[in-house]
């Protein structure tokens, strides 16, 4: 099954990043990772949501928010 990331967030600090996927089935999925310098920069897995499907990007983001709070005020900076 495919998926492409629709939303990609990374916090004020840039060592935090929250991204939402759509899936092929039209559900949305979304997980966490850290940029840590001992991995030269690149994005680490940090939790994997995707277990957990939703129907609508907006059902999604209200789940990242009520895991992530600082997902919705780095949006809101927008």
């Amino acid at each position: 099954m495919n998926k492409a990331v629709i939303l990609s967030i990374e916090d004020d600090t840039g060592m935090h990043c929250v991204d939402i996927a759509q899936h092929d089935d039209g559900m949305f999925t979304f997980k966490t990772f850290r940029k840590d310098p001992e991995d030269e920069g690149k994005w680490t897995l940090v939790t994997d949501y995707s277990k957990t499907r939703y129907a609508s990007e907006h059902d999604a983001r209200e789940a990242v928010y009520e895991e992530l709070p600082w997902v919705r005020e780095q949006l809101q900076k927008r």
